[in-house]
């Protein structure tokens, strides 16, 4: 609460500046915004078995972390509108891979912890994704909010543990929250977050959200704004599944620079 009031109060003294590069008078620069339409699958440097299909839309390297963190830790919760369309840019990317008709998209946050909750005063997931759900329906995806996953229990801190050490730290960490949104029948399920980085929350929520599944023809998915590159940023995994480079091509890209351009085409 108190790092949202004193962003509060420095829009009140201070000129924003582009939360990636510092240049004056925007939110997040044209140049910055484009390395959040580039989307690409997630591939932790350690695969952790089940880790679901996850595409994110750019690299959390560069300019592009320190605008989520201008975002998640320092109360700029502006950038909600650039990063929730480049969230919605992955969720189009990762859905368009499935074959067959479209399907109604269920976009399931990943909760956050009761102490983030209180330190931050917001749940910044939320904001992403219900801005998410505003930039894709205007595409013919009937995406909704459905808030499936609850915490329990404590988990340490994760900086400084390895993968294996996360994958352990987060084990039995999330359950189906008994008062959960309604799903319609045949949903695609897309966990969304802001990063992945050793993919342990979301090989963890996943198994979660697909042991009630088993007969789905579909896995549960997942979409983050920023992945933790393999490889140096920009270079492109020749692994990326046929469907993703097919189809993505298709896909409106987000001009994220621009609150107002959403997901308009470049």
């Amino acid at each position: 609460m108190v790092g949202s009031l004193f962003g509060a109060l420095a829009d009140l003294v201070l000129p924003r500046t582009c939360a990636g590069c510092g240049v004056p008078a925007v939110m997040l620069c044209r140049a910055c915004a484009g390395l959040l339409a580039v989307p690409r699958l997630a591939e932790p440097r350690r695969f952790p078995w089940g880790f679901p299909p996850t595409v994110a839309a750019g690299a959390y390297a560069g300019p592009v972390r320190p605008a989520i963190l201008a975002f998640k830790e320092r109360g700029r919760a502006e950038l909600a509108v650039p990063l929730g369309a480049a969230l919605a840019l992955a969720v189009a990317v990762v859905v368009s891979a499935v074959p067959g008709p479209p399907r109604p998209v269920a976009l399931v946050p990943v909760p956050s912890s009761r102490e983030s909750l209180r330190v931050r005063g917001r749940d910044h997931v939320r904001e992403l994704t219900a801005r998410a759900v505003i930039e894709l329906r205007p595409f013919g995806i009937p995406a909704a909010e459905a808030r499936l996953l609850r915490r329990r229990g404590r988990v340490q801190d994760s900086a400084g543990l390895t993968a294996g050490q996360r994958r352990a730290n987060l084990a039995g960490t999330f359950e189906r929250s008994a008062a959960g949104s309604t799903v319609p029948a045949g949903a695609l399920l897309v966990l969304v977050d802001d990063v992945v980085t050793s993919g342990a929350t979301l090989t963890e929520a996943a198994a979660v959200l697909g042991a009630d599944r088993a007969g789905e023809a579909a896995p549960v998915l997942a979409a983050v704004v920023a992945a933790t590159p393999r490889a140096a940023p920009g270079h492109r995994c020749a692994g990326r599944p046929q469907a993703v480079r097919e189809r993505s091509s298709r896909v409106p890209r987000s001009t994220v620079g621009s609150p107002e351009e959403g997901l308009a085409s470049n």
